[in-house]
């Protein structure tokens, strides 16, 4: 089978995520991970926490900690909530790592000696009530473009276009506040790529045409208005340095790459932390380098990433004129709003992945999310919307009908699945519909279409219910006991089935439906189209237990509670809601 590399923006380090940043990278794409290793392809899920640039500096300041010392603490607590949501990731790094140092700086030695990194004098902003150089996060002023009187010095958050420093009005320094601000001489290192744009433009001509319209409109847009030299190198205290046998005067002055840089590197830089962790087994350059051909690459991303895994890091890598692997597929999202506004610490208001497993286990929110995926559009999380899907999908299509099925087959037949007469006319029938939704199922999952795919889960779990109503064992076992056998038994398969082809969307409870039955070797990744139709992979006989509720239904009383807790409706939901990450140049990653 196809080997399939996936990445998922990376998260950045200033803090827990809250659930567009879940649903907008990360979730989706482990459940892509999940549903290829099911179907027996190599599958290597990648991803890091984010931990240079100018918000992580601040945040650890604010904390009274090192930068380093923080970030070692933030990445644990981040991975301990992307367990708590059964994150399977094969390996989550670190951008910090020496391997993503060593690679960084290697891509920059190739890009200059190809004449693609150059130096050059800039007029940059100095703070003199602070005595240093201000990189573009620590400047703070209105937009040029949308009025938003709290842009960054390098990106607006509210209108997502990127700006450089002096764009600003009314600048003012992040750290002291001060407008006591000047323009100074000082060197940095560019990244030309107005050099590389018609390479770029055909990679994404060659490329881009099977992405999401999404992604493809937001590459060529940028593409469309011009590629910039962009400088790639800040004046911070933490970061990857520049080399100093490359650019020794940068170097001697602690010059660092721009996070923008070094982030996407990390993608292969994690991929070589893993591969060090067991190098007689593990071959980091087999996933990325001069394997075009081999290995299928997908990224998973919110849209205000996009322009930067989309240009500036092909770009970087086109520049370097080595094989390295570049991605085939974006599958890029948009928004997830709390009530059509904005996710704010600050205000209280939303819901962030910590919280949100206090609150309920993990396959909650994945299914909901997973279900209301924004990916054609913005979506809005409201607590009604939420526990309606909950009750009726979770707890009533699918959590009724396993504990249901098994708690009247064992007070009726015991402790093993009932044998009953042989399938008949329904079972058919049955069998057919469950093969043709599983069918639809896989063309969406392969099609990383993830709110069809589900409806079609959805639709599978429905097909289950109609089949009881249909047979109503507990009318049947009066006048047919065998009959009622054969229902019963059916409806155990389905469980079963449903324990597997659910698992990429809700893992525990899929866990829990298939451990229900004591079969020895129930080692099978995935169902297939016969084995649908035949519904039998449970033969009478087999010992099963009655889990433990699946999904407790949400009631109006948690509902009061969420909404004092979390906040409800925004007076004003703000426009342009992002998904609220403070970061170097990037909100979601």
């Amino acid at each position: 089978m196809a080997r399939h590399l996936i990445t998922s923006a990376l998260p950045y380090i200033n803090g827990i995520k809250h659930l567009g940043n879940m649903v907008g990278s990360m979730l989706p794409a482990d459940v892509y991970a999940r549903y290829m290793r099911q179907r027996g392809h190599d599958v290597l899920y990648i991803c890091a926490t984010d931990e240079h640039g100018t918000p992580a500096e601040l945040a650890a300041k604010e904390a009274g900690l090192p930068v380093g010392e923080f970030c070692a603490q933030q990445h644990h607590a981040q991975k301990a909530v992307y367990d708590g949501f059964s994150l399977a990731f094969d390996y989550f790094g670190r951008s910090s790592s020496a391997q993503n140092v060593e690679i960084t700086q290697t891509i920059a030695r190739e890009l200059k000696a190809n004449g693609f990194i150059e130096e050059r004098s800039i007029r940059q902003v100095y703070s003199n009530a602070d005595g240093r150089f201000l990189p573009d996060r620590y400047i703070e002023g209105t937009c040029p473009h949308c009025g938003y009187d709290k842009a960054r010095g390098d990106q607006c958050e509210n209108c997502t276009r990127v700006l450089d420093p002096t764009d600003l009005i009314n600048p003012r320094s992040a750290i002291s506040g001060s407008s006591d601000l000047e323009v100074r001489e000082t060197k940095h290192l560019f990244l030309l790529q107005s050099k590389l744009a018609g390479e770029v433009a055909a990679w994404v001509d060659e490329h881009g045409k099977d992405w999401p319209t999404l992604a493809s409109s937001i590459a060529r847009k940028w593409l469309n208005e011009g590629l910039q030299d962009r400088a790639i190198t800040r004046d911070l205290d933490w970061g990857v340095p520049v080399p100093a046998d490359t650019w020794p005067d940068l170097a001697a002055e602690g010059k660092v790459f721009y996070v923008w840089f070094d982030a996407p590197i990390e993608y292969i830089g994690a991929t070589k932390e893993w591969s060090d962790l067991d190098p007689a087994n593990r071959d980091w350059k087999s996933w990325w380098y001069d394997v075009d051909q081999t290995v299928r690459y997908t990224e998973f991303m919110a849209k205000d990433n996009v322009p930067f895994h989309t240009v500036m890091f092909p770009a970087t890598l086109l520049g370097t004129r080595d094989a390295w692997k570049k991605v085939d597929y974006v599958k890029a999202f948009n928004w997830l709003t709390y009530y059509g506004g904005k996710f704010s610490t600050s205000q209280k208001r939303g819901v962030f992945t910590d919280a949100a497993l206090e609150l309920l286990p993990a396959d909650y929110w994945r299914y909901f999310l997973m279900a209301n995926a924004p990916e054609s559009d913005d979506t809005s999380f409201t607590w009604e919307h939420f526990a309606a899907t909950v009750n009726k999908d979770l707890a009533d299509t699918l959590g009724n009908f396993v504990n249901r099925v098994l708690s009247f087959s064992r007070k009726r037949f015991g402790d093993e699945v009932p044998a009953g007469k042989a399938a008949g006319e329904a079972e058919a029938r049955l069998g057919e519909e469950i093969a043709r939704l599983l069918a639809e199922y896989e063309e969406y999952m392969d099609a990383l279409q993830f709110r069809k795919a589900a409806a079609a889960l959805r639709a599978l779990w429905s097909a289950g219910n109609s089949y009881l109503e249909e047979k109503a064992p507990w009318l049947e076992i009066k006048t047919d006991q065998e009959g009622a056998a054969l229902t019963l038994r059916t409806a155990m398969n389905l469980i079963h089935l449903y324990a597997v082809v659910s698992e990429p969307f809700i893992p525990a409870s899929a866990r829990a439906m298939r451990s229900a039955f004591a079969l020895a070797d129930d080692t099978a990744p995935w169902v297939g189209q016969e084995e649908a139709k035949a519904l039998a992979s449970v033969p009478a006989g087999t010992a099963f237990t009655v889990p433990p509720v699946l999904f407790a239904k949400i009631t109006e009383e948690d509902l009061e509670s969420y909404r004092v807790r979390f906040g409800g409706a925004p007076e004003q939901a703000g426009g342009g809601a992002s998904t609220g990450v403070e970061t170097e140049g990037k909100p979601v990653e």
